[in-house]
């Protein structure tokens, strides 16, 4: 009498990732500052978002620094997570609620109303 293995075998599926070319991504980059109309405020933006990126990590870094602070925080971080996931994750009409509010937010911002 033979036995029969228990395990069904499963194929597999490698996908294979396109190398990177970045002359590639320059040239996209060059393409699209060239058809950017109002080059001064992209310039402004990139700016203001380079600032508030140095200023919010200095100052995360002066809060780290503060005694009980930081704990502080991670008990707030904790909280919020939590509340979250019970009130759009865990039931099912709470996370078609979230999913509608996220299309109405992506509407909004694209300006597709």
């Amino acid at each position: 009498m033979t036995v029969k293995p228990a395990v069904a075998l499963r194929s597999t599926t490698i996908a294979r990732a396109e190398k990177f070319n970045a002359d590639d991504v320059l040239a996209t980059i060059a393409d699209k500052w060239e058809e950017t109309e109002n080059k001064s405020t992209v310039i402004t933006y990139v700016a203001g978002a380079t600032a508030a990126v140095w200023l919010s990590s200095t100052l995360v870094g002066a809060i780290n620094v503060v005694p009980l602070l930081p704990k502080i925080m991670e008990l707030v971080g904790l909280g919020y997570s939590t509340w979250f996931a019970y009130r759009y994750v865990l039931f099912k009409e709470s996370r078609q609620e979230l999913v509608e509010q996220v299309d109405a937010l992506v509407s909004r911002v694209s300006g597709e109303e």
